[in-house]
């Protein structure tokens, strides 16, 4: 089912659910009401029992261009204002919801991955770019701190040299580069972003759904652990994929040597 929301267009017709950030004419910039219909959007995946994938994608020239600091909900020095309380309010709640979801996440960007924006991107599983695309964390220029998760996950994804070199220079680093680094997946010809895109999400979505889940949460969670925790982390999670449906089909593939067909369960 197709769905035109304020700032965000939504399919959910098939088990890849694509959301494209509609704010076009704003670089799809993050106001409150796109964090509000994103985190309910991203909510509502997570209580589908036929989703297996989401695809984020921005409309227009770019991804996300970042917060939106011409919005008059940003007022710097007015009584009241607090920068934190945004981020407690809107930012968090999202990318909490995001690094929960139970199903695979793939972006796809073109254009500016900015602030934020270059954060919602890098939440995700995978990140497939267009060469011409670029990311920035432009905060300092604003003077504030890189955010949306940005301390815990860029240091992991690329080390700390070139996560300080981002956050403190605010320097571009274009989509080539950015693959080079390992901060994304893949960086692609301009026309074959969506193909490589939708071929990758049509893959997922073929694949053992809840197993998925598990390793999404054995990364997140062994990131902050010891080798010990990570370990028994590990046991944990194996033994509950061990009781899904899809194991049972991958060995009885396994053992008359085709394909297996996942359900997802």
């Amino acid at each position: 089912m197709a769905t035109d929301l304020e700032t965000l267009r939504v399919d959910a017709s098939g088990p890849v659910v694509r959301i494209e950030l509609h704010r076009p004419e704003a670089l799809n910039a993050l106001n409150r009401t796109l964090l509000a219909e994103l985190r309910s959007t991203i909510d509502q995946v997570k209580a589908s029992s036929s989703a297996r994938v989401l695809l984020i994608r921005g409309a227009g020239r770019a991804f996300c261009s970042g917060a939106d600091l011409a919005s008059e909900a940003v007022q710097p020095g007015a009584p009241g204002f607090d920068a934190g309380e945004v981020l407690e309010r809107h930012y968090n709640p999202l990318m909490e919801s995001l690094a929960s979801l139970q199903v695979p996440i793939v972006a796809r960007v073109q254009g500016a991955a900015a602030g934020a924006g270059a954060m919602l991107a890098l939440a995700a599983d995978f990140v497939v770019a267009a060469r011409s695309a670029f990311f920035v964390l432009a905060f300092v220029r604003a003077g504030l701190i890189p955010d949306a998760g940005a301390h815990w996950l860029l240091p992991r994804l690329v080390g700390r040299a070139r996560a300080v070199r981002m956050m403190m220079l605010a320097e571009r680093i274009p989509a080539s580069q950015a693959a080079e680094w390992g901060l994304i997946h893949d960086a692609v010809d301009d026309d074959e972003l969506d193909a490589t895109a939708e071929e990758l999400c049509s893959r997922l979505s073929q694949g053992p759904t809840r197993a998925y889940a598990l390793i999404r949460r054995g990364l997140r969670e062994s990131a902050a652990s010891c080798w010990s925790a990570a370990l028994a982390l590990e046991r944990e999670l194996q033994r509950e994929a061990g009781s899904t449906d899809d194991f049972a089909e991958g060995v009885a593939a396994f053992r008359q040597k085709r394909s297996p067909v996942f359900r997802g369960c």
